[in-house]
């Protein structure tokens, strides 16, 4: 694929809708007028792991080792993935990402068609999507690997500082709730969103908003995901 085409499928359009409830949302779409959902001929290429025991026979016997402790299922971050095939449903994770040069679709069909897409997006930093049994392709062009990941996890997240470019961010894993505040944002480049789950459609986005100035977001602990991107560095204050 040369780098034209490369821009024009990773070009998208961010569109603010206010509903009557006054939430924020935002709804993602693929230029048609730019060349935007056209298919790649590429090779799927998924992987994954399973557990492996061995052994080492003598002429007294056998002795096996312990079974290998399982790595997770992984996707090449690049590809037209069949869904139940090529990559399992799931939460899957990518990670090192730059600059939006990543870019991936879930797709309920593999006619290439913008209305085939249910959910995208270009990511800088870290992208969490969950892959639904329902979806028909996964497509995935210059991202990192994607890792599957148990959405149960939980951790501790520590730091009261948060680069504003992070990406999607898992609460209570990645990030800990509480009152955050992004100072110089210019020219409403900002966007932040507060998330239910990792679909990104409309209807998980819990509240969003771009940003010129300050902005200050309250996290809680219902919250799933926090994404940013463009914005200035968050600090916790509360």
């Amino acid at each position: 694929m040369s780098k034209s085409q490369t821009q024009q499928r990773n070009w998208f359009a961010r569109h603010k809708l206010l509903t009557a409830a006054g939430a924020v949302v935002v709804v993602v779409a693929i230029g048609a007028a730019m060349g935007g959902g056209g298919e790649d001929a590429k090779t799927p290429k998924a992987k994954s792991s399973a557990p492996a025991a061995s052994g080492s026979k003598g002429s007294g016997g056998s002795a096996s080792q312990a079974p290998e402790k399982p790595k997770a299922a992984t996707v090449d971050g690049d590809g037209d993935f069949e869904v139940g095939s090529d990559v399992k449903p799931g939460l899957y994770r990518s990670t090192g990402n730059k600059d939006a040069e990543c870019y991936w679709e879930r797709a309920k069909d593999a006619s290439g068609e913008v209305d085939s897409i249910l959910a995208n997006d270009n990511v800088t930093g870290t992208a969490y999507v969950e892959i639904k049994a329902s979806d028909k392709l996964f497509k995935s062009t210059s991202c990192g690997t994607w890792e599957a990941v148990d959405p149960k996890a939980t951790g501790t997240p520590s730091g009261t500082t948060l680069k504003g470019s992070a990406g999607m961010l898992k609460v209570g894993v990645d990030i800990a709730p509480g009152t955050y505040k992004s100072t110089g944002n210019k020219d409403a480049e900002c966007y932040w969103e507060r998330a239910k789950d990792a679909t990104h459609g409309v209807d998980s986005i819990l509240a969003n908003d771009n940003v010129t100035g300050t902005a200050v977001v309250k996290i809680t602990p219902k919250d799933a995901y926090f994404k940013t991107a463009g914005c200035g560095d968050w600090t916790k204050t509360g």
